[in-house]
């Protein structure tokens, strides 16, 4: 998972955006190393947020907002009765599931960005109240939304995997690394 994003071949906007938003999905997926389903499930910090909940929900909003790029609906569409089930595991879904069905989602962005002839192309942002009205937004736009979201939310996994056992970011990277901090 990548902690440090290299410097982009020079023009190369679409790799250097892509590379942003797979670091910070890194920090997400960083926070849930050595955690067993139960321990990702805990809401540890003054918030209701759970690893879990926050790997289940950053999932399903890259996934929803690559379904409004490519202008088709997306494979979960959430309301107000449903909304608290982005942010928990349920019936049979797990860690490893979770991640293994992000991994698939960020390769149809990888692609789908790939695919573009530029990232000046539009979309329609859907017909919502908290979107304006018959508004367009970029590609680029796109990317720099999913690498908001990400960030946000690693910095919250930050948080809350501090808060369940006192591991720290520089600490997981070195557990994935297999080497010790400190």
């Amino acid at each position: 998972m990548v902690v440090h994003v290299n410097a982009e071949t020079p023009g190369d906007e679409r790799g250097a955006l892509l590379a942003f938003l797979d670091a910070e999905r890194g920090g997400v997926r960083r926070a849930l190393l050595g955690l067993t389903d139960e321990q990702a499930a805990t809401t540890p910090s003054a918030s209701e947020l759970s690893l879990s909940g926050l790997l289940k929900h950053v999932s399903e909003v890259e996934e929803g907002w690559l379904a409004r790029a490519r202008q088709v609906a997306p494979e979960i569409r959430r309301t107000e009765e449903n909304w608290a089930e982005s942010f928990r595991l349920v019936g049979d879904e797990t860690v490893e599931g979770r991640l293994a069905y992000w991994e698939k989602v960020a390769r149809r962005t990888e692609e789908f960005i790939g695919s573009l002839p530029s990232l000046d192309a539009t979309f329609p942002l859907p017909d919502e109240p908290w979107f304006p009205d018959d508004a367009r937004v970029s590609m680029r736009w796109l990317l720099l939304r999913l690498i908001t979201e990400m960030s946000r939310h690693s910095g919250h996994a930050d948080i809350i995997r501090e808060s369940l056992d006192g591991r720290t970011a520089f600490e997981l990277v070195a557990l994935e690394r297999g080497e010790s901090w400190g």
